[in-house]
């Protein structure tokens, strides 16, 4: 039976990163397959399509051979409602011989699923939630390890700057770097340029915290890799960025910094970290002229002008001190 060999009825991997969740599922499918064939004994739904009925009926068949029957849920939190109750109930009395499997991208704690998991045990629920990126650097470093290889700290920024966050992609690029032989001493730049391709584009917002830093280098570097993002979209993200920095400027010189995460929108930790410094990089006539030129910008780009040309000259302009 599930309990006696160790297992609760459901576990539930819940989380961003899709690296993390797969690992959960291939431990799960090692631990249930030593106990019997999981050919004869697991069924798989995708919960975009699955019914609930399904869903519990295939828990409710007794394994073939084994005591344990897996049944796997994917993407569990886009399941309808209706069959996401119906898992709901049967949680309350669940089968002896199975353990469900929920795996969800970002089913959210309130809902009467993840609570029903989540009242079976502390380990029920997996957080598989993505690292911050501050941290993501230490990941990949215990990532390599797994690999056999090692990565210089430069080498390691330089790799996460090319794949992007995506653990899945970093962990394939990781074993690509082991498979070519790179051993021995750690990984350098020079090995990572070699052997890693780019395949993430810059995000709009880390161009306009550069932009927030006055950092023209890097925005010129960051808008080389934003081939889906207009010119147009940036200039209004970095016209609200002004308008923002100079609301946080004005609370600043009446001593009410504890008011900025209510008047300027944003992650609570952001705002109150990283304004108040990207705000005195500027001073209050620069933000307002850097407004005055973005009307003329916004203009000109409407008006037959290059619009990346325009926008270039506008934003270097105003990170030019």
């Amino acid at each position: 039976m599930a309990e006696a060999s160790g297992f609760l009825p459901a576990y539930l991997a819940n989380g961003d990163d899709t690296l993390k969740r797969e690992r959960v599922a291939e431990r799960l499918e090692q631990r249930i397959g030593k106990l019997g064939d999981l050919s004869f004994n697991s069924e798989v739904f995708d919960g975009e399509t699955a019914r609930g009925a399904d869903i519990v009926a295939a828990c409710n068949t007794l394994p073939f051979m084994s005591d344990v029957r897996l049944v796997t849920v994917k993407a569990a939190d886009k399941l309808r409602k209706a069959d996401s109750e119906a898992i709901v109930a049967y949680l309350e009395a669940p089968a002896e011989s199975a353990v469900l499997a929920l795996y969800a991208q970002g089913l959210a704690k309130n809902t009467r699923l993840y609570k029903a998991v989540a009242s079976l045990g502390k380990n029920a629920v997996i957080d598989c939630s993505s690292v911050a990126k501050r941290d993501l650097p230490s990941l990949v470093a215990q990532m390599a390890k797994t690999h056999g290889i090692s990565l210089r700290s430069d080498a390691t920024i330089l790799l996460i700057d090319l794949v992007g966050d995506d653990t899945v992609r970093i962990d394939a690029e990781l074993k690509k770097l082991s498979l070519a032989g790179v051993h021995g001493n750690a990984i350098t730049v020079d090995d990572v340029n070699r052997l890693v391709g780019r395949t993430t584009e810059a995000k709009p917002w880390e161009f306009v915290d550069a932009f927030s830093e006055r950092d023209a280098a890097k925005c010129m570097r960051l808008r080389q890799r934003m081939e889906s993002t207009t010119p147009y979209s940036l200039l209004a993200m970095c016209i609200t960025r002004i308008r923002e920095l100079a609301i946080v400027r004005g609370l600043l010189a009446r001593g009410q910094q504890s008011q900025l995460t209510k008047m300027v929108k944003g992650p609570t930790w952001k705002v109150d970290k990283y304004y108040p410094r990207y705000a005195r990089n500027f001073t209050p006539e620069e933000l307002r002229e850097a407004l005055r030129k973005a009307r003329d910008t916004d203009r000109a780009m409407k008006s037959g002008s290059d619009p990346e040309a325009a926008f270039e000259t506008w934003y270097l302009s105003v990170i030019a001190r």
